[in-house]
């Protein structure tokens, strides 16, 4: 039996089969001092822009920036209050509220971990109220709730149709958070057509993050939309609120993304699509080799993940969900096979939120959730033979599980 580590994420292997277009990007500034700004951002810009099928796309320096800069570009400010998710990357709510506003948080759909529009639909009927002005206020904070922040987690896209609905008819703004998403696709019946993400909110958030499906070298992001004044106002913002040079037509933030970075995402961008189609691969090869031995979608003890027809998930990650997660993962360290947790603690329930006075039982799905999710390896390189091991790994803990509830129902 080979014991050669099987790691969570590989970032070296793609890099070292890109290394002379990389290099080629790095030479290129360095011979130009075209560091910031320019002709390789713009050609980034535009590339993504229409990799995602919208008119604008503007680089910004990370994806907290990018979604902060959506917010306050339309109009999301102190006094506002922004739903979302406990179950994310605590930069969703960040960006809530280094935009000025109050995040507040909905429960998700225990299948696909994102945002539940039932929920939703339960919170803006019996947890908000119109105030004399007909806006919308929440019952909790009695801040006027204005926007929507839906998170495509793990590369699985939200229902958007159900959520857009809702938001429409009670006059919200919705910001895609699709830090994890590039490329992910929904199919609106209310359209007929597949979307990308990036495309269906008024403006859309990417992290570029290293290890992201489409990821830097480093620190970068982006925000897409086909609102040309948002478009507008997010590019000041970025840049110290200049409308042109030394010329401020508001107060910004240096949140620009270096044209080095920009370079190194056009060339990848060009090799995403088969990583993507990759990932999807590995995905389908782990559904049927944990389905083929256990002989069923889910046991007692691990649950696969659930993609509804309306949805082609890109797999930035591939979580399962076990009843004894840490059990896992210590046999799966011991055999040298890499995991992680995204996320231990839902938000509401974080140290650093202490203060909107939330407690646990508040989200009984995202805290349950929580506390069962485990992702395993999953990157564009990983192969059939290290998929057998982890499933073969996975396998044998859960039998064993599954015979230790039987003794103890004996």
């Amino acid at each position: 039996m080979t014991t050669q580590k099987i790691p969570f994420l590989d970032l070296i292997t793609p890099h070292r089969e890109l290394e002379a277009e990389l290099l080629q990007v790095a030479q290129k500034a360095l011979s130009t001092a075209g560091f910031i700004g320019g002709p390789v951002l713009e050609d980034f810009e535009r590339a993504f822009a229409q990799f995602c099928g919208t008119r604008y796309c503007i680089g910004v320096n990370s994806g907290t920036d990018a979604l902060r800069f959506a917010m306050m570009a339309a109009g999301i400010g102190a006094g506002d209050a922004v739903v979302t998710v406990p179950n994310t990357f605590i930069a969703t709510t960040e960006a809530i509220s280094q935009a000025g506003a109050t995040p507040e948080f909905v429960d998700i759909d225990e299948r696909t971990y994102n945002l539940s529009p039932g929920k939703l639909k339960e919170f803006l009927e019996t947890r908000c109220r119109r105030d004399s002005d007909g806006r919308l206020i929440s019952l909790k904070t009695e801040k006027c709730i204005r926007g929507v922040v839906p998170v495509h987690l793990y590369g699985q896209p939200v229902d958007w149709d159900a959520i857009q609905e809702l938001a429409n008819g009670y006059g919200l703004v919705v910001i895609e958070d699709a830090c994890q998403a590039h490329g992910a696709e929904y199919f609106s019946k209310k359209q007929n057509r597949w979307c990308k993400a990036g495309a269906m909110g008024r403006a859309a958030a990417f992290s570029f993050y290293p290890g992201k499906n489409l990821g830097a070298c480093g620190e970068a992001g982006a925000i897409t939309t086909n609102d040309e004044g948002l478009a507008r106002t997010v590019s000041m913002l970025r840049d110290h609120g200049q409308a042109k040079k030394y010329y401020h037509d508001l107060e910004g933030y240096n949140g620009r993304l270096d044209a080095m970075q920009a370079g190194f995402l056009k060339v990848k961008l060009a090799h995403l699509a088969n990583w993507t189609a990759a990932r999807q691969a590995a995905a389908k090869r782990y559904q049927d080799l944990f389905e083929q031995l256990l002989a069923t979608r889910n046991s007692p003890l691990l649950t696969l993940p659930y993609e509804p027809d309306w949805a082609r998930a890109v797999y930035h990650l591939f979580v399962v969900r076990v009843a004894d997660r840490e059990g896992l993962m210590e046999q799966l360290a011991a055999e040298g096979i890499g995991t992680a947790i995204h996320y231990p603690i839902p938000l509401h329930l974080q140290k650093a939120y202490a203060g909107l006075s939330y407690a646990a039982g508040d989200f009984p799905v995202a805290e349950r959730v929580a506390r069962e999710i485990v992702s395993l390896p999953m990157f564009p390189t990983l192969t059939a033979e290290q998929q057998a091991r982890v499933a073969d790994a996975v396998l044998r803990w859960v039998r064993g599980g599954v015979a230790k509830m039987g003794r103890s129902g004996s």
